[in-house]
């Protein structure tokens, strides 16, 4: 298992952006060298989104599905930084969920646009008010899960015989571990504040949340493998739910 404190001294410890929610998380915000905020804490300047669903609360970007048909959504739906994409970077941010299952989307794009807003595939830092999802990677509208929880993962390609033809698919291969998952999901608070970080390098990304490291993926599938993309905040289909990001920040990797 590795420790934060380890990554964070590291060649890796670089790039950030903040959604400033109190004047404690501004003092740490500008202790943190490079990094940058990606809200301003007064409105959502700066993304996309169905206002109806996402808003500014005390400068925490927040998101609420509801029961109404306004708000009763039918499809997943986003809120899309627009100012620019990313490729190699170190995201932090803190969260707080009630209900549902979200998700910071990374190196991702806009597929479409449905009847609730943006609709978006790829790279997905999963979290959820359950026991089971937060933490891994998920390839929104792709691949799939491409490691669970406290797993380290190469993605590679392999030819099958299908129908007599080769076809290339998807492998994930198991490469080892980053620690026990029950444990790590020992270590979230549960309908309380989280801390996410999200370090994308390459073809090779990790996520921590708390500080414990959730999963650690190589991906080496070309074709689709993204190496830019755009950021974006989840909503998912399913019962009412709240889901809220704080001091959402970024610093670009070199």
């Amino acid at each position: 298992m590795k420790n934060m404190t380890n990554i964070m001294a590291g060649p890796l410890a670089l790039g950030v952006a903040i959604c400033l929610s109190h004047s404690p998380a501004l003092f740490a915000a500008e202790s943190e060298e490079g990094f940058k905020p990606l809200c301003n804490g007064k409105d959502l300047a700066g993304w996309e989104g169905n206002s109806k669903l996402w808003s500014v609360e005390d400068r925490v970007i927040t998101g609420k599905t509801g029961s109404d048909p306004e708000t009763k959504i039918t499809h997943n739906t986003f809120l899309v930084y627009t100012n620019q994409p990313f490729s190699d970077f170190e995201l932090r941010c803190t969260y707080r969920m009630v209900g549902g299952n979200s998700g910071i989307q990374y190196r991702s794009k806009v597929i479409e646009h449905g009847k609730f807003g943006p609709i978006v595939g790829g790279y997905q830092a999963d979290m959820e008010a359950g026991k089971t999802y937060s933490g891994i990677l998920y390839e929104e509208r792709g691949r799939g899960i491409l490691a669970e929880r406290g797993r380290k993962t190469i993605i590679k390609e392999e030819e099958v015989e299908k129908n007599g033809a080769l076809v290339r698919q998807t492998k994930v291969v198991q490469a080892g571990t980053t620690g026990d998952s029950k444990e790590i999901q020992s270590r979230i608070k549960n309908e309380d504040w989280n801390e996410y970080v999200v370090i994308a390098k390459g073809n090779h990304l990790q996520h921590f949340i708390n500080g414990m490291q959730t999963v650690d993926v190589v991906d080496e599938q070309p074709a689709k493998a993204a190496k830019s993309g755009i950021l974006a905040l989840q909503l998912h289909v399913a019962p009412p739910m709240t889901v809220q990001f704080r001091d959402l920040r970024i610093k670009i990797l070199e």
